[in-house]
């Protein structure tokens, strides 16, 4: 039986409790996994990567099978990982995850979990980025296990062209789950709040953040009422973010361009 390679990284760092529980599930499954993550927690990183400085890379010896961290972005770890660690030989598969927190609507343009499944797939490997509906102590192992019937589906059939997907599993108990769900991105997530502190030496300083919150989205299609609903969401998103639609209505704008 062949034994499938996994490219595993995440964007919160190689201590999270997601990464490792899901680098558990794989190895248990007889995967052949090669991880790298960032240093440190890098939410919030988006699809950046260093041009500005070099970088290193460190095999960890007290993980079992291989285990590196990097000292960059979620990106980089991809990067890295695919063209250094992995030498070019391009994985089955490519999994970000499992992260801390959500990743729904809005969210996706700023999560590092996500940035990295879209430099996979920019990669040309086939990639996933898995995280719960809410940070309040997620089952990691639950929604690992239950990740893995979409990793061997992934594996088996690959994804289309230029297509990656965002997985979110309800944070409830796993008998409660009803099912997947194909989803679209929703439009917006967590109530968002930007609150002011006084450091000891009277200086502001401001912290960007916001409550969780599934309210404001009532859209039956959407990721967020999936797993309000208890499914798990499926949202396939694609590298290509032009609007075609609106191509053809811009087109008219010929008419009042001076030439």
């Amino acid at each position: 039986m062949k034994k499938y390679k996994v490219l595993l990284v995440n964007d919160d760092g190689y201590h999270s409790d997601g990464i490792l529980t899901m680098r558990e599930v794989l190895l248990e499954n007889g995967f052949d996994v090669t991880t790298v993550t960032p240093d440190r927690n890098m939410s919030g990183s988006s699809h950046s990567l260093t041009f500005t400085r070099p970088l290193k890379i460190v095999k960890l010896d007290k993980y079992q099978n291989f285990y590196y961290i990097v000292d960059g972005t979620p990106a980089d770890c991809v990067h890295l990982g695919y063209h250094v660690v992995l030498k070019g030989e391009k994985p089955d598969i490519l999994i970000s995850g499992i992260n801390t927190g959500p990743n729904l609507g809005n969210d996706i343009f700023y999560s590092g979990t996500v940035g990295a499944a879209r430099e996979g797939t920019l990669l040309g490997i086939p990639s996933i980025a898995i995280s719960p509906s809410s940070a309040k102590n997620p089952d990691f192992r639950t929604i690992a296990e239950l990740s893995m019937n979409i990793v061997q589906y992934v594996i088996n059939n690959g994804l289309p062209e230029k297509t990656f997907l965002n997985i979110t599993v309800p944070n409830i108990e796993k008998e409660k789950i009803k099912g997947f769900r194909f989803t679209r991105q929703g439009r917006g997530a967590y109530k968002e709040e930007i609150k002011k502190y006084i450091s000891p030496s009277k200086e502001e300083y401001w912290w960007i953040g916001g409550e969780e919150s599934l309210e404001e989205e009532c859209d039956p299609d959407s990721d967020y009422t999936a797993v309000k609903e208890g499914y798990i969401s499926i949202t396939p998103l694609r590298l290509d973010l032009t609007d075609y639609q609106a191509m053809k209505l811009l087109d008219k704008l010929d008419e009042f361009i001076d030439k």
